[in-house]
């Protein structure tokens, strides 16, 4: 079928034998990727240089379908050699965004570019001086406003018959999230040695093999404070190194762990945030890991738990704490199964 034909499909000649629908889902994918190759301009070369030149990390953001399509792009990225990392919007806008760091980019996937928990964590991440990019299917939307390049992902429509479910539209995102992996990997002259190194029968595999102790930060460089310590000395901390976190100990005892989503949900709560001391405000008897466990472990319990950082303490000492960073190699690999 030509171009042309397939536009005019609608739901009453999306019919036949499963097999006669799978082409007319085919046709109607590779047309929604053909739109976007056509709408391709000079903005995608200013993305390619605005991802390129950070320091940073790359940080891919989308809710529902967007979000799967962003964790791929994510891992993607990476592994040819440009670090970037999937957060949630929501966790982001309940204290992952503690991740984000000022040289890091923001890449946002919308198709509408009015998804709320999108354009609000685009607005906080913006704030921090994060430069914005959005993939989105409407270049007037709120998300394009915020972005310094828009990438343009509309497709004529869904390949779904009742145009809804999101299909051409998701295919099309994940082909222009390939296109941007790739150039930059060929502008980073990224080769079949780094790619090597990157993937887990590489460096990441023998990482994992290692035990906690071997990657972990130290006891005495880990973020703290004391049962006792106000308001400012825990944000003080919890900025530190960026971690996102602080633990609370005493007499090298961990007590707590307060991260910047307890710290945003004791604000949504209307606490009495800045009279109450870090007793009152950490996390009790967070989740912990033994020193001699194996780093492979540590990685499974963050992914399972959705976490970035587990103490690692011995009959409740505190030893040390280990941080995905730490056990992805601080962004420059990435776990993939």
């Amino acid at each position: 079928m030509t171009h042309s034909k397939k536009q005019s499909l609608d739901i009453s000649e999306m019919n036949g034998t499963a097999l006669d629908i799978a082409r007319q889902v085919l046709e109607l994918e590779m047309q929604g990727i053909q739109t976007v190759l056509d709408a391709l301009d000079q903005r995608f070369e200013r993305c390619v240089d605005l991802l390129y030149s950070i320091r940073g990390r790359i940080i891919i953001t989308g809710v529902g379908k967007s979000g799967l399509i962003g964790r791929k792009i994510a891992a993607t990225l990476t592994s040819t050699g440009s670090p970037a990392i999937f957060v949630h919007p929501v966790e982001g806008l309940h204290g992952d965004v503690g991740i984000v760091g000022r040289d890091d980019a923001l890449v946002a996937i919308s198709n509408s570019g009015e998804t709320t928990e999108i354009t609000s964590l685009a607005a906080t991440i913006r704030k921090l001086g994060v430069k914005v990019i959005a993939l989105t299917g409407v270049t007037s939307s709120t998300l394009a406003k915020m972005a310094q390049v828009t990438l343009d992902c509309r497709v004529l429509r869904e390949a779904c018959p009742l145009n809804m479910a999101p299909t051409a539209s998701t295919t099309a995102a994940l082909a222009l999230g390939d296109a941007l992996a790739i150039a930059l990997m060929v502008r980073r002259g990224f080769n079949r040695e780094d790619f090597l190194r990157s993937h887990p029968a590489g460096s990441l595999g023998e990482r994992l093999k290692l035990k906690v102790r071997d990657i972990m930060l130290d006891r005495r460089s880990a973020p703290q404070v004391s049962p006792e310590a106000n308001i400012h000395e825990v944000l003080s901390s919890v900025n530190e190194q960026n971690l996102g976190f602080t633990l609370v100990v005493s007499d090298n005892k961990l007590l707590g762990i307060i991260t910047d989503g307890d710290l945003r949900r004791a604000m949504e709560l209307q606490e009495t945030l800045f009279t109450n001391k870090a007793d009152k405000l950490m996390t009790r008897d967070p989740l912990t890991i033994n020193p001699d466990r194996k780093a492979a472990e540590a990685l499974e319990v963050m992914e399972n738990k959705l976490i970035t950082a587990l103490p690692v303490t011995d009959e409740h000492e505190l030893l040390g704490v280990i941080h995905l960073h730490d056990l992805l190699g601080r962004g420059q690999i990435r776990f993939t199964h």
